[in-house]
Formats: structure tokens, C-alpha cells, sequence
């Protein structure tokens, strides 16, 4: 990963500057010679779209941290012995999460689109951390899912806001970098819950838990309303900044009516590789705590580290996934070759954890699933960044809410499956078999469809 804003800049200047259209916006026009010297265009080009970059990060990092909670706290004897459910039981709780983010997601990107970044993220903040707090009045399985349904349908406001945002204000040669840094938040909610959530819960009571990483977002909300803004409309903007975000080829502003994405083999691509990958980790959310708790005995006070070390990994593998792509492009590869060779590494990593069921040794299972979870987060930040290299903006958010949808969806079916093959199995060995494998189909599926990562012509139905 660059060390600096200035190796960010430099990595992301694209290759053939001729080729990009030169917009003329705030009262600022780019020549056609400035545009094609880049040193100029590096020197004039600010760095406060790294800002709404952190932005993204820490909601994507509240995200993970509200949605981890739970399966920490079911390691617990004594909160699963209050609650009263079976592996069978947890399985659907789960699945009542993934079907009301299945439910968002479906809704959530065509009213980012229409309503905009800025009011659409506040709202869906606002609606998940109020969920959050609400685990705590639960008392059953039954109220748990009434809990987790909530928390499904406000935490689906989070990718969808998120890649439209950096659609927004990222050129194409850095966007694949700047999702990998807000996904890697992903794995810092993941990091942080384990070392916060066992302290909260065994000092003050699992209810406890749920309250005060609940309130975090409240926070986030007002740093948010007061920075964010359109690039177009932000004052702390520079002109030159605002120029190298726009220095794509302009686009048309009306919207896009689903009934046009639908039909395309690029949006099936994505729907399809989220439908396969994304239940991956969800089961690595859910029911990695769980895991450790019953292969290697480890309660809720002794979780912590195992958990840590994993989603640490899963970090580096996030922006090191975006990272590889972003420089096999900035030497002049083909966006379609450097994302699919990024992904395959990727879907590679994740076979050895078919060992990890089997692993006699703890820290050999944490490694092999370190390595998994990494793997997966440098997929996630290439597949999220295809939507942006194959749609225009105007387009982002409502395919990635079908992605999402289709991500959810998927999500759901393992939920269930993982609960009944651990009810009457205890085996966690067919589990990663399931996602050993999940990459690579969804990398030949990917392929088939989108051969050559060829931009939707969305302006007319697909044939």
C-alpha cells in the first residue's frame, strides 16, 4: 500500500491523460494541455477526498461493530443459557438479519440515487444504531430476530452510500483503492468488538453491549452532516481537486430505472459473485466466535486475541486487494485483466481453510483462516469496484443495491444451512468446503458473463 497522499495521486494520474474528456466545472476549465501534463495535474490536486474517504471507513467500521455483537456475546454460557436457543435456533436469528438486509438492499440503492449520499447515510445511521440499542430490551430468540430484522434493514444503507460516494469522488484509477480503505473498515468493526464488547458485557451486563456500541453512530452522524457534500457543492474543495475527480469522461444525470439494469449481463455478474461470496463472510462474522468457542474451548473473556489477529489480516487483505489492482492498472494492464488476476489470487488463498475444521493446534486454524478472511476482503474491494468500471455513476448505487440484494440473499440460505449442518452434524469441515470453493465459481461465472468487463449500455435495454 502507498505511505504517502502524493504516491496515492501519482498511482491513480491515468496513463493516456489525452483520452479524458476535459470537464469544466465551479468556474474552472481544464485545457487540453493541462490535461496532459500530469505533473501539473498532480501539483494542483488536493487531498480532501481522502477525508470522505475516512468518513466511509469509520461508518463501514460502526457497521461491523453493531452487526458483530452478537455472535461474540454467544459465546457467553450465561447470556446463551438467558436467551435459551440451539445451533438450529441461532442459525435463524441470523437468517432474519439477512433477509431484512436482503430487504434494504433491494430498496436502499435506488433511494441513495434519488435522494442523495448525504441524507440517505444519515438516515440509514440513524435506523441501525437505534436497532442496535434495541437488542438490549430482547429477551428470546423470538426478540432477537425482531432486533436483528431492524439491524439488517438500517445497516443495508451502508455499501450502497458508500461506493456511490466514492463513484462520486474518486476518479476510476483510484476508486478500487478507496473502497478497499472504507472496506477495511469492515475489519476493524471486526477487530474492535472482541476487545470492547467482553469487557462491556462483563462488567455491566450484555445489555450493556448493545447500548454503547449502539451510540457510537449518533457520533459519526454529526461529524458527517458537517463535513459531507457533493464535490460540486463542497467549499473546502479545491478547483484542481474538483478537476482531477471529474477527470473522467463526463456523464448524463438522469436516472436509470431498474427495468434497464435488470437485463444486463454486467449487473448479473455482480449479483452472481455476491450471491456466492458474500455468505462466505457472513459466516465468518456469525460464526467464527463460535468456532473457536467449540473446537478450542475459548469463552467470551479469552476470544478476544484469536478474533483480533484474524480481522487484522482480513485488513490488510482489503486495501492490498484494492492496492494490487490500482497498480497493475497504474503499469498500463487492462482494468479487466488487473481486477480478475486480483481476484483470482484472491479466490486461491481461500482453499487451504478447508484444513482449518481439522487443525489440532489453535493458532494453525487462526492462520488458515486469517488467510481465508484476508483473501476475501481483497475480493470484496475489486467485485465492489467492477460496478464503477463497468456502470456510470448515475447507475452505482441501485446495482450495487442489487448486488447487495443478491449478496443477502445468499447470505440467508447459508445462515440456515450452517445452523442445521452444526445442530446435527458439529462439523465445521462441510462449512469451509462450501467456502473453499465459493470463489472460484463465482470468478468462472464472472468471467462467462463479462469476458472482457465491457461498459452496460444502459442507455438502451439490454438484448
Amino acid at each position: 500500500m502507498a505511505n504517502s497522499n502524493d504516491e496515492l495521486i501519482a498511482a491513480a494520474v491515468p496513463e493516456s491523460l489525452s483520452d479524458v474528456a476535459p470537464p469544466e466545472s465551479a468556474g474552472t476549465s481544464l485545457t487540453g494541455a493541462a490535461v496532459a501534463a500530469s505533473e501539473d495535474i498532480i501539483g494542483r490536486v488536493g487531498r480532501y477526498r481522502w477525508i470522505i474517504c475516512a468518513m466511509l471507513f469509520f461508518a463501514t467500521t460502526i457497521n461491523y461493530i453493531d452487526r458483530a455483537v452478537l455472535g461474540i456475546l454467544a459465546t457467553d454460557k450465561d447470556f446463551g443459557r438467558t436467551i435459551g436457543w440451539n445451533e438450529a435456533e441461532y442459525g435463524y436469528v441470523t437468517t432474519t438479519f439477512q433477509a431484512a438486509y436482503a430487504l434494504g438492499l433491494l430498496l436502499v440503492g435506488y433511494l441513495m440515487d434519488r435522494f442523495g449520499t448525504r441524507k440517505g447515510f444519515s438516515f440509514a445511521m440513524v435506523f441501525w444504531s437505534l436497532a442496535a440499542m434495541g437488542h438490549a430490551l430482547a429477551h428470546s430468540a423470538f426478540t432477537f430476530g425482531i432486533a436483528r430484522f431492524g439491524l439488517g434493514l438500517g445497516e443495508a444503507g451502508n455499501f450502497p452510500a458508500a461506493i456511490k460516494t466514492v463513484a462520486e469522488w474518486f476518479p476510476k484509477k483510484e476508486r478500487a483503492l478507496a473502497t478497499g480503505i472504507f472496506n477495511s473498515g469492515s475489519n476493524v468493526g471486526a477487530i474492535v468488538a472482541p476487545l470492547v464488547v467482553p469487557f462491556i458485557a462483563l462488567t455491566y451486563g450484555w445489555q450493556w453491549a448493545f447500548i454503547l456500541t449502539g451510540m457510537i453512530g449518533f457520533i459519526w452522524l454529526a461529524f458527517w452532516l458537517l463535513i459531507y457534500r457533493r464535490p460540486e457543492e463542497h467549499p473546502r474543495l479545491s478547483p484542481g481537486e474538483l478537476a482531477y475527480i471529474q477527470s473522467d469522461p463526463a456523464e448524463p444525470i438522469t436516472k436509470i430505472p431498474w427495468a434497464r439494469l435488470l437485463p444486463h449481463r454486467q449487473t448479473w455478474a455482480f449479483a452472481i459473485g455476491k450471491f456466492l461470496t458474500d455468505p462466505i463472510w457472513w459466516v465468518y462474522l456469525f460464526w467464527l466466535p463460535k468456532f473457536l468457542n467449540t473446537n478450542y474451548g475459548l469463552d467470551i473473556s479469552h476470544i478476544g486475541l484469536p478474533l483480533v489477529i484474524i480481522y487484522v489480516a482480513a485488513d490488510f487483505g482489503s486495501i492490498g486487494g484494492g492496492w494490487l489492482s490500482s497498480s497493475m492498472i497504474k503499469r498500463g494492464v487492462s482494468v479487466n485483466r488487473a481486477r480478475k488476476t486480483a481476484m483470482l489470487i484472491c479466490a486461491l488463498a481461500v482453499v487451504p481453510i478447508v484444513f482449518a475444521a481439522k487443525a489440532s493446534n489453535l493458532w494453525v486454524a487462526v492462520a488458515l483462516v486469517s488467510l481465508a478472511a484476508s483473501a476475501h476482503q481483497g475480493w470484496s474491494a475489486n467485485i465492489f469496484t467492477m460496478v464503477s468500471d463497468m456502470f456510470p455513476r448515475r447507475a452505482v448505487g441501485s446495482v450495487v443495491g442489487i448486488g447487495g440484494f443478491a449478496g443477502a440473499v445468499g447470505g440467508m440460505l447459508i445462515s440456515t444451512t450452517v445452523g442445521l449442518i452444526l445442530q446435527y452434524t458439529g462439523s465445521y469441515f462441510p462449512i469451509f468446503i462450501i467456502a473453499a470453493v465459493a470463489y472460484l465459481v463465482a470468478l468462472l461465472i464472472i468471467h462467462l458473463l463479462v469476458p472482457r468487463l465491457a461498459p452496460a449500455n444502459v442507455e438502451e435495454p439490454a438484448i
